[in-house]
């Protein structure tokens, strides 16, 4: 495990401290659980993006797969 050192603002870090406390875990370990939630919901929102460009992508042939079956549903010879 690497060591890390940082400046925090003094009220960032009394408010870690007493979520740390309420969750009767060490600081460190409270800072490590913030660093990885924030982690996964960055990695949420990338993926997010990625669905999104794809959706964008691929809709208009979408609209044209509907138009298509709904030709057929209004006239199934067709």
């Amino acid at each position: 495990m690497t060591t890390v050192s940082l400046r925090l603002p003094d009220n960032l870090l009394k408010e870690a401290e007493s979520g740390a406390k309420v969750l009767h875990i060490p600081r460190a370990e409270y800072i490590r659980r913030a660093i990885a939630a924030m982690n996964h919901e960055m990695l949420a929102q990338k993926r997010r993006e990625h669905l999104i460009k794809a959706a964008r992508r691929v809709s208009a042939e979408s609209m044209r797969v509907n138009a298509e079956f709904d030709a057929i549903e209004s006239d199934p010879s067709a």
